[in-house]
């Protein structure tokens, strides 16, 4: 994203509902199903939904105690969270097909630690952290604003509040902003797609969108009425899985920072913290985050790389993008390196991630969101390493 000039720049986010994200939620209840009963699981889970039928593949390591039979309950709980009761798709009715199988041994011998071998990355691959300060979560606005309309929207939905009656589980959202000198100044247009009842005309939806997106930004930032955009085929009766089949890690640049930072391909949800895609990422944000809010920097992308049964990354890579105050890179990535073992197991055991925290991860972007101590989500998302690195400044 350009620091110099005026532009626009969109990013979108879709709900729990859409499709693709049932698809997430599902898997990533598998994953935490076999990490409550073994915190050393392991879990790579692929979940494909259309009209009432669901059906899980994948390979898994864990307890025989796990079912298909509780896996396909659990399944169904998770579509029954979501709030899908249609009859093109029922939490109910819906066929669960569950074809998990033992994880190949190939790779169990290349990952597992053994003798001197420390644990190795789960595959090879590139991933990306990224965090500057154009909102309070230090995450880019368009996305930050794009997931923010649909979780009100969910929100008020889930407590059946008169405001968003008829309204359905699928939906999405997209907004653009306008920027100034690479800072954000308004929203030129959002456009909001959500299913309804039959009974609900676009006139409602659209009264009942107006003030939940005029809250969501910025005062003064809702674009004109030409601009707003709802419904823009003019109804959406038929939605969610029956609508458009699902699957999961279809929506990784949803999950992250909505294309304002480059992403290295792999998706999150599904696999279990020994997977470099997942964890890695975690811990890209984890430390471009303390970064921008040490002070260190206004943007920070940071790249590392693995290779597959190998611990340590291959590289580190950190850009300040001109934004640094004073701080030298090469000398930033070493100091970050000394602060985080970047080893899979390292990133594991410092953001705690062999538990089963994964599930609200599924839907509203990995990244933004609000560290939970009670339930142990989003540890990546805390600051705590901010002392330190100001101490290594000297700030």
């Amino acid at each position: 994203m350009r620091d110099k000039g005026e532009f626009l720049f969109t990013s979108e986010s879709v709900s729990e509902g859409h499709p693709d994200k049932v698809a997430d939620r599902i898997s990533d209840t598998v994953v935490d199903a076999y990490l409550a009963a073994d915190p050393y699981a392991r879990v790579a889970c692929e979940t494909l939904v259309t009209t009432n039928r669901i059906i899980l593949a994948g390979e898994v390591r864990g307890p025989e105690t796990i079912t298909k039979e509780h896996l396909a309950h659990l399944a169904r709980m998770a579509v029954h969270d979501i709030g899908y009761d249609q009859e093109g798709f029922s939490w109910k009715n819906a066929e669960v097909d569950v074809h998990l199988h033992a994880q190949s041994a190939d790779i169990a011998v290349g990952v597992d630690a053994a003798g001197s071998k420390d644990e190795g990355a789960g595959d090879q691959g590139i991933m990306f952290g990224y965090a500057c300060t154009e909102t309070e979560a230090l995450m880019p606005a368009p996305i930050y604003y794009s997931h923010l309309i649909l979780r009100r929207i969910s929100d008020l939905r889930r407590a059946g509040d008169v405001r968003a009656k008829g309204l359905q589980p699928d939906a999405k959202s997209q907004v653009t902003l306008k920027y100034i000198d690479g800072k954000p100044v308004t929203a030129t247009s959002v456009v909001v797609s959500i299913q309804h009842d039959a009974d609900v005309s676009l006139a409602r939806v659209r009264e009942m969108l107006t003030p939940i997106v005029n809250e969501a930004l910025p005062p003064g930032w809702m674009p004109t009425e030409a601009e707003f955009y709802v419904n823009p085929t003019g109804i959406f009766v038929i939605g969610g899985p029956d609508g458009d089949c699902g699957l999961t890690g279809r929506k990784i640049i949803v999950d992250t920072y909505g294309g304002a930072a480059p992403h290295g391909g792999g998706a999150f949800s599904g696999k279990d913290p020994t997977k470099v895609d997942r964890s890695a990422a975690y811990v890209c944000r984890y430390l471009a985050k303390n970064v921008v809010a040490a002070g260190l920097a206004d943007r920070c992308t940071l790249q590392l790389s693995y290779a597959i049964g190998v611990s340590q990354p291959l590289s580190l890579y950190v850009e300040l993008h001109g934004t640094g105050r004073d701080v030298d890179e090469v000398k930033l990535e070493k100091t970050l390196r000394e602060l985080v073992n970047l080893t899979p197991r390292g990133i594991r055991e410092h953001l705690q991630l062999n538990r089963p925290i994964y599930a609200p991860t599924s839907a509203f972007g990995h990244f933004g969101r609000t560290p939970d101590p009670d339930l142990g989500t989003f540890t990546w998302e805390k600051t705590d390493l901010v002392p330190a690195l100001k101490s290594a400044f000297g700030r």
